[in-house]
C-alpha cells in the first residue's frame, strides 16, 4: 500500500470514528414556567419572528437540521447553542432578575438594530430566519416598550 493510500485510509477511519462521538441535543420538549412567552404578553407576530430567528440558539428547544448528526459540524453547532444560551435563554427568561430582564430586552433590540443577530452564519443556511425590516421594527418597538414598562415598575 502506498503512503498516500495509507493516509487516505487513516483519515477515513478517523472521520468514521468521530461520528460515534455525538453531542447531546438541546431538546427539552417543554415550555418552562419562566419561558419568555409565558411571562410576557408577546404579540403573535413578534413571538413567531423570535422563535424562527432566535430560539434555535437561545432556548432549550433547538430544531436540528440533518447535518447536526455529522461531526465536526454537530460539535460546532453544539458550541454555538451553548454560547447562545449562556448569553440569552428565552426558556429561562423568567429566572433573570428584573434588572437583568430589562438589560436583556434592550440588548435584543440593539443586536437586531445593529444587524448582529441573527448571526449571518445562521441565516446563510436558515433563510427563513432573516428578519425583514418590518419584523425588525416590530420586535424592536415591542422590546423597548416592554423594557420601559419594566423600568417604570422597578423604579
Amino acid at each position: 500500500m502506498t503512503r498516500n493510500k495509507k493516509i487516505i485510509l487513516f483519515v477515513a477511519v478517523v472521520l468514521i470514528a468521530i461520528q460515534f462521538i455525538q453531542p447531546a441535543h438541546n431538546i427539552n420538549g417543554q415550555v418552562s414556567p419562566g419561558d419568555f412567552g409565558k411571562i410576557y404578553s408577546v404579540p403573535v407576530n413578534v413571538q413567531t419572528s423570535l422563535q424562527v430567528a432566535c430560539y434555535d440558539c437561545h432556548s432549550n428547544n433547538t430544531r436540528y437540521p440533518w447535518y447536526a448528526n455529522i461531526q465536526p459540524p454537530g460539535w460546532m453547532m453544539a458550541r454555538h447553542i451553548k454560547n447562545g444560551k449562556a448569553k440569552l435563554n428565552f426558556s429561562e427568561f423568567g429566572s433573570y432578575t428584573g434588572r437583568r430582564q430589562i438589560s436583556k430586552l434592550k440588548g435584543i433590540a440593539t443586536q437586531i438594530k445593529d444587524g448582529d443577530m441573527p448571526l449571518s452564519s445562521y441565516t446563510l443556511i436558515h433563510k427563513n430566519a432573516i428578519l425583514s425590516a418590518a419584523d425588525k421594527n416590530l420586535i424592536i418597538e415591542w422590546v423597548y416598550k416592554t423594557a420601559d414598562s419594566l423600568s417604570a415598575i422597578s423604579n
